[in-house]
């Protein structure tokens, strides 16, 4: 174990689903933890924009302190050739934090950039699941492993009674005009009813509104979107007020808001309500 820090699904069994060569299991070692650590640093440092300081050049990973809380999920290829250790290699991974873990050790990393404290307060007989540090290698980007990390996340959501899914989700770059369409066309056609909606703090706040509904090319927009942020409104996510600027990860972050009920019918028939589509 890691001295009281273990991973919260530790005991449970790991397997969620398999496609093919690919599996999506949870991280149960802290060797696992690291792996998905080393992916992150991978899609994010030295493929992406972020910028590493002196402690995650040298380890090599993307580690902070809710890795210790969180639960990872990991897709692992059976069938590529295996790692220096001699392990499958981990290609794609989520990091999962439940509601009544986060409030034992101060709160969800979304309350860094978004107030949520009104909206879990409207909504306080729901359970809250906390999606984040989402990545997956460049080659293995496809349609099969996106839907094996979709079908571990409900599989997770099933197992735990869990209600809402919440998390920041990432345009490249920190540019909000550049971004302007995009923003734009989720304000105005993606945000959050009044029941569900949230707002970036105020000192971090940056304006989504920049292009009127009327003037928004809708297509193009769509175009713009990151794959991720278009996989969660077509399941049926909202997002939430004003964009927040992560000078670190070099990113322009939204607030997502999935309660499962708003979740579309067609995916849940997809997956299957109690997430057997996939099983292992």
């Amino acid at each position: 174990g890691l001295r009281g820090e273990a991973v919260p699904e530790m005991m449970q069994p790991a397997r969620l689903g398999k496609i093919g060569a690919l599996e999506v299991r949870l991280a149960q070692t802290k060797s696992d933890v690291k792996r998905a650590q080393k992916l992150r640093y991978k899609v994010f440092y030295k493929n992406g924009s972020a910028i590493a300081d002196a402690a995650t050049m040298l380890a090599q990973r993307d580690k902070d302190a809710f890795d210790k809380i969180c639960d990872h999920l990991l897709v692992v290829d059976h069938a590529a050739k295996p790692t220096m250790s001699g392990k499958q290699p981990v290609v794609g991974t989520y990091r999962l934090l439940r509601q009544d873990v986060a409030e034992k050790h101060g709160g969800f990393y979304t309350n860094d950039e978004f107030d949520i404290s009104g909206l879990m307060q409207r909504q306080a007989g729901l359970k809250f699941l906390e999606l984040g540090r989402s990545c997956v290698l460049p080659p293995y980007r496809t349609k099969r492993t996106v839907e094996l990390l979709w079908h571990g996340v409900w599989s997770y959501v099933r197992r735990h009674n869990l209600d809402v899914m919440i998390g920041c989700a990432s345009f490249e770059g920190t540019d909000p005009d550049r971004l302007a369409l995009p923003l734009s066309f989720l304000h105005h056609f993606a945000a959050a009813p009044e029941g569900w909606r949230a707002s970036a703090h105020p000192s971090r706040r940056v304006e989504m509104n920049r292009i009127a509904k009327e003037n928004i090319d809708t297509k193009a927009a769509l175009r713009m979107l990151p794959p991720l942020i278009k996989g969660y409104l077509r399941v049926g996510a909202f997002v939430g007020d004003g964009a927040v600027i992560d000078h670190q990860f070099g990113t322009t972050d939204v607030l997502v808001v999935m309660p499962v009920s708003a979740i579309s019918g067609r995916y849940l028939d997809h997956f299957g309500a109690d997430a057997t589509r996939h099983a292992a």
